[in-house]
C-alpha cells in the first residue's frame, strides 16, 4: 500500500511543478502585453494580474516585483532564460560553423528577429531606467552579459586565426556590440525603412570588413 503511494506523490509533485511553470509563463506573457500597452509606470500589478487571470499573490510568486517581471519579459520567460545562450540552436549553429565569414553571416541572421521580439520591451526598459535605479542596474547587467557573450564569439574568430591582428578581443566585441545594437537596428530599419534582408546583409558585410584579417 505504502509502495503504491510514493509514485503518486512523485506524479503529483511533477504535476504541480508543471502547473506552476505554466502559470508563471502566463503571468510573464500578460506582463509583456501590459508593459507594451501602458509602459512601465502604467503597468500595475493589479492590471497584470487581471490580464493573466490570476491573483495578486500569484503574480508576486512569478517574479520579484514589477522590475522582475520586466526582466523576465525581456528574457523571453523563465523557460527560455533557463537555457544557456550557447545551447540555443541559432547560437549553437554559429559555434559549430568553422568558416569565420559564415559565422558572422549566421550572427547577422539572428539579429532582426531578436530586435523585432525584444526591441519594444527594451524601449520600455530604457524609458523607465531614467528614473528607476533598479532598472538602470538591470540595463547594465544585460550590457555586461551581452559583451561577455560577444567576447566569447570573438575568441572563436581568434582560434580560427581570422581576427585582425590590430584588434584586441575587447575592442572586437565593442565593434560587434555597437554595429549590432538596437540603436543601429532602429536607425536603419525603423527610421530609414530598410528591410530586414538589407539590414542583415549590411551587418554581415560590415562585420566581416571590420573584424576579419
Amino acid at each position: 500500500m505504502s509502495g503504491s503511494a510514493r509514485p503518486k506523490r512523485r506524479y503529483d509533485s511533477a504535476g504541480r511543478r508543471r502547473q506552476a511553470e505554466e502559470t508563471g509563463a502566463r503571468v510573464v506573457a500578460a506582463a509583456t502585453r501590459v508593459f507594451l500597452e501602458h509602459g512601465y509606470a502604467g503597468a500595475t500589478i493589479p492590471a497584470i494580474a487581471a490580464e493573466a487571470g490570476v491573483s495578486l499573490q500569484t503574480v508576486y510568486r512569478a517574479a520579484p516585483g514589477k522590475a522582475g517581471l520586466l526582466a523576465a519579459a525581456v528574457a523571453g520567460g523563465s523557460a527560455r532564460a533557463a537555457v544557456p545562450a550557447e545551447e540555443r540552436p541559432a547560437i549553437r549553429a554559429i559555434i559549430d560553423e568553422r568558416d569565420p565569414s559564415k559565422q558572422l553571416q549566421l550572427y547577422a541572421h539572428t539579429q532582426p528577429g531578436i530586435w523585432q521580439r525584444v526591441g519594444p520591451l527594451l524601449r520600455v526598459l530604457a524609458a523607465a531606467a531614467l528614473s528607476e535605479p533598479d532598472l538602470r542596474k538591470l540595463q547594465q547587467e544585460q550590457d555586461s552579459e551581452r559583451h561577455a557573450g560577444l567576447s566569447r564569439f570573438v575568441q572563436l574568430l581568434e582560434e580560427h586565426g581570422a581576427l585582425r591582428k590590430d584588434l584586441t578581443r575587447e575592442h572586437a566585441a565593442d565593434i560587434i556590440m555597437t554595429l549590432g545594437s538596437l540603436a543601429t537596428y532602429d536607425s536603419l530599419v525603423a527610421t530609414r525603412r530598410w528591410t530586414h534582408d538589407q539590414y542583415e546583409t549590411w551587418l554581415a558585410d560590415t562585420l566581416q570588413h571590420c573584424l576579419l584579417s
